[in-house]
């Protein structure tokens, strides 16, 4: 039995509430009236603060004196360790060996104990639930249980309190935890409304578990979206989906690297790829003029990684061109392909000119041009009038 309104008020004790932006740009590109949920501005920079905080606050006075435990090499781990940090109870969060430094400190912080332990998550979830049997902890599971929905269900709460007009929620899907707690929550509210699921399409493991009528494990879930690379949906997230979830969207790695750089640029939001899906699907939506909020599930990124996903997503939109040129090996001839460039009104990044390198019997050499354009048409123009001029391009 879920109390959505108890657990809201359980949460709001620990939480901020993250207030909806308009956005003009995602508006624009899907044709309908775009809302942004920014729950990567969460305390501890995701919406796993909500289901951690709900589910511990409901455990018995003796639970809470022995202490509690966790897999997680992630947002759930943050979670968990600011939530009993929060209710002062001791808390083991089981990492693996190989999990990033800044994760494991992003944790430590909190005032959890963190325990290294295995090589991959699997190995890790084992070895954290043996020790809840010894030791006689508190297994706190990451999306598969009812007060941890419940918490994640209060996002839906907060969103239909504010605007009552939603005619959409987009949800990114990994377990299922936070999509099965917006969609009961809001159609208790709501039953009208509509709750879409997104998924990258390299692991769409809640697709595959309703083609199925029932979860299945994915050979892979390989995904720039680490946070939703899961290869096997709950059994009660599944149950709540079939039931709630009226449609579901496979989003391409490209097509989230393009959303999560336009969020960055237009709205100065920082969002760790799986928090990007939603935005990433809004525009596949098969609507006009709807309201529709679009869940950003999390933020906690890593520097380095941005600026490849950045570096990636200027390519995928556009943004960023590649071209290798084949030069005839005479003087002047790099200044009049130059000169072509600068007439197509592109930035130049870097030009790559080996006459060491030859393409042909040293007769011809290859350049290679880095290019800042304005989008894909201004590519293919840029490429049709080098090849009007007799260039070999590629």
């Amino acid at each position: 039995m879920f109390d959505f309104k108890n657990a809201k008020k359980r949460v709001d004790e620990a939480i901020d509430p993250t207030y909806m932006l308009y956005s003009e740009v995602f508006s624009n590109l899907s044709k309908n009236n775009v809302y942004i949920k920014p729950e990567n501005l969460q305390k501890t920079g995701s919406f796993k603060l909500r289901g951690a905080y709900n589910k511990i606050s409901k455990l018995d006075e003796a639970s809470k004196s022995v202490g509690i435990v966790t897999a997680s090499a992630g947002n759930h781990a943050q979670g968990v360790a600011y939530s009993a940090n929060h209710q002062g109870i001791k808390a083991i969060v089981c990492m693996p060996e190989t999990t990033p430094m800044i994760k494991v400190e992003g944790t430590l912080k909190y005032g959890a104990e963190v325990d290294l332990h295995g090589q991959t998550f699997d190995e890790t979830n084992t070895y954290a639930q043996n020790l809840a049997k010894e030791k006689g902890y508190t297994f706190i599971p990451p999306y598969d249980d009812e007060d941890v929905i419940e918490g994640q269900g209060t996002i839906a709460l907060e969103i239909l309190e504010k605007f009552k007009e939603a005619d959409y929620i987009l949800v990114p899907i990994g377990g299922g935890g936070l999509i099965s707690g917006i969609a009961k929550a809001a159609k208790e509210i709501k039953p009208e409304i509509k709750i879409v699921g997104v998924e990258p399409a390299n692991a769409a493991s809640m697709q595959a578990a309703i083609k199925n009528d029932g979860p299945v494990t994915l050979a892979s879930a390989d995904t720039i979206a680490d946070g939703t690379a899961v290869a096997r949906v709950g059994d009660i997230t599944y149950k709540i989906c079939k039931e709630y979830v009226d449609e579901y969207i496979s989003v391409t790695e490209e097509e989230i690297m393009v959303a999560l750089t336009t969020l960055m640029e237009k709205h100065k939001l920082v969002a760790e790829p799986s928090g990007a899906l939603s935005l990433a699907a809004s525009k596949k939506l098969d609507c006009e003029g709807k309201n529709v909020v679009c869940v950003i599930s999390g933020g906690n990124i890593d520097m380095s990684f941005i600026s490849q996903l950045i570096h990636k997503g200027l390519y995928e939109d556009g943004r960023i061109a590649r071209f290798t040129v084949e030069l005839v090996n005479a003087p002047g001839k790099l200044r009049d392909l130059l000169d072509i460039i600068a007439y197509t009104k592109a930035n130049i990044i870097s030009v790559v000119h080996d006459s060491l390198a030859s393409a042909s019997r040293y007769k011809n050499i290859q350049v290679e041009l880095t290019l800042e354009t304005n989008g894909k048409d201004h590519i293919r123009k840029i490429e049709d009038l080098l090849t009007e001029k007799g260039y070999s391009v590629h």
